[in-house]
């Protein structure tokens, strides 16, 4: 196979496993990393306004892509990307963060450079950064070739962070280009012990039933839990973290779990079920409307990446495709019947002078997305309103329901949409959260991708005023801004434009149609600082009214 540089070697082994752009910000200890990339013709570098939003698109493109990285320098770099890196690791994104750090020479030396302390630990950061990726590795030139490897395979096996650090000499070590990269294997004995005992749980049971989530996308079984699916004729619901992942024409579809709130057909089901099988469910606060389930998960079946949980018993190391894949060939189908009507917002209505609100736009964004749409939805009160809504064919929903960071969506609709320009992406996003990484915005028109932009403008942090003692509460006011000149200071083709009323609204979706097939567009939306969708309203009605015991 011949000899290989080790940062060439690296960026050759990500490319084959998907990595087209890498994500990140040059300083002097990774000028060798980024010479790697740019020597290989078959990656490109994207460089972002600042580290964590750097981290952020790396995040959003590893959610279309499979896989993303990022390229920082020693720490002052890498400490501005770790809340990114965290969010991916609770979220099971996949991202290699990739590190340029001082020579081994002035490492073995503890000599005292910059973007160190003055007493010098070269090895602090990776102790910082091993609390929220699956495994770390520090080079040199000795172990370069096996550590890559077996990061790599980590990285492909658990579906989480990993972190990587080079110094600026071992960039240019050369070693065998011969790569050992691991391919996780179920434990066939164990496979074969869960499907037979999920068999016998499902077959003995009168009303079984699918809830599925995200990690279903994460460890790449959507295909596998299609064919399950399909074969098995089991009633299907998703969380919200997991919704677009079932069609919404799909005759076994009840349509996305919105706890007691709305869609009462999924809560009764699931609480009626004598055997619930749950696939890649993330069961976290925000992602069940602060309710929890109405079951146990582990009580049934419970099918996770690497593991699966019947009846409270654990069969491990097996991949959740295996799992699915055994289970459609053999289950017997089922003849269920479910209601005909799908839940959705009813059409958006006429398009008048009246202050816009959400009653109006979330049905009329509903009207308004197109087959094979990818939507990335900011953390707060949109991911509420939103929920409901009835999907296209083939449309990719992204959320950050369980870190929660807000600023996140902005420069993960970014890293999406880099990772798949041929789709149209659509950013919702609430003004505050925006503020805080609205820099991408830059990124966008520089790389000229062409998502469309929809800033929600209710003047502060409206679901911190609805969880506060004191809705006005002063730390809940944020510094205004003109969102609509925001991009005009960027260097870019966009078309922008404002909505106060329902028909200013209607009409900028049907500009935004048109313009969007040649430029980024960017939409300012105004509503009342207290315009709650209707699912937030009753959320918190049942928390104040003390109704609600908010689960683990």
């Amino acid at each position: 196979m011949g000899r290989i540089k080790v940062a060439d070697y690296l960026v050759q082994e990500l490319h084959k496993l998907g990595i087209e752009d890498f994500f990140g910000l040059p300083g002097d200890y990774n000028f060798n990393i980024l010479y790697a990339i740019g020597d290989n013709p078959n990656v490109n570098w994207i460089g972002c306004t600042n580290e964590l939003n750097a981290g952020y698109a790396a995040d959003g493109y590893a959610r279309i892509k499979g896989y993303g990285a990022l390229v920082t320098t020693f720490g002052v770099g890498e400490l501005s990307a770790i809340n990114a890196i965290a969010g991916s690791y609770a979220e099971n994104i996949p991202v290699i963060h990739i590190v340029g750090v001082p020579t081994t020479k002035a490492i073995k030396q503890n000599a005292r450079l910059h973007h160190n302390f003055q007493n010098p630990d070269y090895y602090v950061f990776e102790r910082a950064f091993s609390n929220v990726v699956e495994t770390t590795a520090y080079l040199d030139e000795n172990n370069a070739k096996q550590e890559i490897d077996r990061i790599l395979s980590v990285l492909v096996e658990q579906k989480r962070p990993v972190y990587i650090a080079i110094p600026i000499d071992t960039c240019k070590v050369e070693i065998e280009n011969a790569p050992d990269i691991k391919e996780f294997k179920s434990d066939e004995k164990v496979l074969n012990q869960a499907v037979e005992h999920a068999l016998k749980l499902i077959n003995n049971s009168q009303s079984p039933l699918v809830l599925a989530d995200v990690l279903i996308k994460r460890y790449g079984a959507r295909k596998e839990f299609n064919k399950f699916a399909e074969k098995s004729q089991l009633p299907l619901s998703n969380l919200l973290m997991g919704k677009g992942l079932i069609e919404a024409e799909n005759k076994k579809y009840l349509g996305t779990f919105l706890s007691k709130y709305e869609n009462i057909n999924v809560y009764n089901a699931l609480q009626e079920s004598d055997c619930v099988i749950s696939i890649g469910v993330i069961n976290s606060d925000l992602n069940t409307y602060r309710t929890g389930l109405p079951f146990k998960p582990a009580d049934f079946i419970e099918i996770q990446g690497t593991f699966t949980i019947i009846e409270d018993k654990k069969y491990s190391n097996i991949l959740m495709k295996d799992v699915l894949n055994k289970l459609s060939e053999q289950i017997k189908t089922r003849e269920t019947q479910l209601p005909v009507k799908k839940p959705s917002f009813e059409k958006s209505g006429v398009a008048d002078d009246t202050q816009l609100n959400s009653k109006y736009i979330y049905p009329r964004i509903q009207e308004f997305l197109q087959p094979n749409d990818m939507i990335f939805v900011e953390t707060g009160i949109i991911p509420h309103g939103f929920a409901p809504t009835r999907l296209p064919e083939n449309t990719e929903v992204n959320t950050q329901t369980l870190w929660g960071s807000i600023g996140w969506a902005t420069p993960a609709a970014f890293g999406g949409q880099m990772a798949a320009k041929d789709r149209r992406t659509i950013l919702l996003t609430g003004e505050g959260s925006h503020q805080l990484t609205a820099t991408e915005v830059s990124s966008m028109m520089r790389n000229n991708v062409r998502p469309i932009v929809i800033v929600f403008n209710n003047s502060g942090y409206t679901i911190e005023r609805v969880l506060s003692d004191d809705p006005w509460d002063f730390f809940n006011d944020i510094a205004k801004w003109d969102y609509s000149k925001l991009p005009q200071i960027f260097d870019g083709d966009v078309w922008i434009t404002q909505a106060r009323t329902n028909l200013e609204f209607d009409n900028a979706l049907k500009q935004a149609e048109i313009e969007q097939k040649s430029r980024m567009c960017y939409i300012e939306i105004f509503t009342a600082q207290m315009d709650l969708p209707n699912l937030t309203a009753k959320i918190m009605e049942s928390i104040k009214s003390q109704n609600v015991v908010i689960t683990p």
